[in-house]
C-alpha cells in the first residue's frame, strides 16, 4: 500500500475556511500524514504603492500578511490539539502556475489538495484556470475538492483505463488502485472499481464499429482482453465482485453519470501525457473535470526515465 507522509493544502487567498480544509484535515488524520497549509496572497495595490514608498509599503504589507498568518494559525491550532502535525505559511505571491509548481517541487508532497470551482466553457476558451494547469503539470497526486459533505470519504470510486498499453501509461492503473485502496483502507471507506470500454467511440460520437477495421471477432477479442485484465486487477486489490463495474460508452459521460447516481464522495482517476507531446493520452480527466460530479483525485504516472 502507498505510504502518504506529506499532504499540501493550497488554501485560497481569502481568509475563509473551505471544503478543502475539512477534506485535508480528514485525510491527514486518517493517514497520519503531516499537513502543511500554504496560502498565496498578493495585493496589487500594495505592490504598486511600494514602487513609490518602499519602506512604508513593506511595513503595510507585513502587517497585512501577519493578519493572514494569524488566521491560518487559528485554523491549524484545533487540529494540533487532536495530535495532528500541522504547519502553515503565507507566501507573498500570486497563485500562478509557476509559483504553485515551484512550491510543490520544493515541498515534495505525496498529495496536493485544493478547492475547485466550475469554470464556464467560454472562460476556458480564453484562459486556462489554475486547476487545469495543475492537472497537467503538478508532479504530485492532485485532489480537487468540490464539496466535503463527508470530510472523510465514505464511498470511493476508482476509474481505470484498459484501452492503452501499460507501457504507454507507466503502470497508471496500478497506481490508481494503489492510491484508492490506501485511502479506502485508511478512511474505512467502500471502494468500487469502474472501467469504461470505449472501443466503439470516436470523439463524442458512438460509431458502429464492427466496420472494415473492427469485425465481430476482433471486437469480442478486445472485450475479452479488457475483462480479463479488469478481473485480474480487481482480484489483486481485493475488490468484491459486486463492486466491480464494466460499462461501455463515452468515458467522461459514463463516469459522471455513474458517480452522481451512486453519490460517491471521491472519484480517483489517472492523467497521463505522451512523452514530449503536450496532450493527454485521451482527454477523459480533463472532460470529467469540466463536469465534476464530486471531488476528484488525479493520479500521476511515474516520471519518465530519460
Amino acid at each position: 500500500m502507498l505510504n502518504i507522509k506529506r499532504i499540501l493544502l493550497i488554501a485560497p487567498s481569502e481568509m475563509v475556511r473551505t471544503p478543502a480544509f475539512d477534506r485535508a484535515h480528514a485525510l491527514a488524520c486518517a493517514t497520519g500524514a503531516l499537513l502543511h497549509i500554504v496560502a498565496f496572497d498578493y495585493v496589487q495595490v500594495l505592490a504598486v504603492a511600494g514602487l513609490f514608498d518602499h519602506d512604508a509599503m513593506a511595513q503595510a504589507r507585513e502587517g497585512y500578511l501577519q493578519v493572514h498568518r494569524h488566521w491560518l494559525e487559528q485554523q491549524a491550532r484545533f487540529q494540533r490539539c487532536i495530535g495532528l502535525q500541522v504547519t502553515t505559511e503565507v507566501v507573498w505571491a500570486k497563485s500562478s502556475r509557476a509559483n504553485v509548481l515551484e512550491y510543490v517541487n520544493d515541498f515534495h508532497p505525496d498529495l496536493v489538495i485544493k478547492d475547485t470551482h466550475h469554470v464556464p466553457a467560454l472562460d476556458r476558451a480564453f484562459h486556462r484556470p489554475l486547476d487545469w494547469l495543475l492537472l497537467r503539470d503538478c508532479p504530485s497526486h492532485l485532489h480537487l475538492v468540490t464539496e466535503a459533505r463527508n470530510p472523510k470519504p465514505l464511498n470511493i470510486l476508482a476509474v481505470i483505463d484498459l484501452s492503452h498499453l501499460e507501457e504507454l501509461t507507466q503502470g497508471l492503473n496500478d497506481r490508481i488502485l494503489d492510491l484508492a485502496s490506501t485511502l479506502a483502507a485508511s478512511c474505512g471507506s467502500t471502494l468500487q472499481l469502474l472501467n469504461v470500454s470505449s472501443w466503439s467511440v470516436v470523439g463524442d460520437a458512438t460509431m458502429s464499429v464492427p466496420t472494415l477495421s473492427l469485425n465481430d471477432s476482433l471486437r469480442d477479442a478486445v472485450n475479452d482482453a479488457q475483462e480479463e485484465a479488469f478481473e485480474a486487477l480487481a482480484e489483486r486489490y481485493g475488490i468484491d465482485r459486486q463492486r466491480r463495474h464494466l460499462l461501455t460508452g463515452i468515458p467522461h459521460k459514463v463516469i459522471g453519470l455513474f458517480a452522481k447516481r451512486h453519490a460517491f464522495d471521491m472519484v480517483v482517476l489517472g492523467t497521463a501525457y505522451s512523452h514530449g507531446v503536450d496532450r493527454f493520452i485521451g482527454s477523459t480527466a480533463e472532460s470529467v473535470l469540466n463536469r465534476a460530479p464530486c471531488s476528484l483525485m488525479f493520479v500521476k504516472p511515474r516520471p519518465w526515465l530519460d
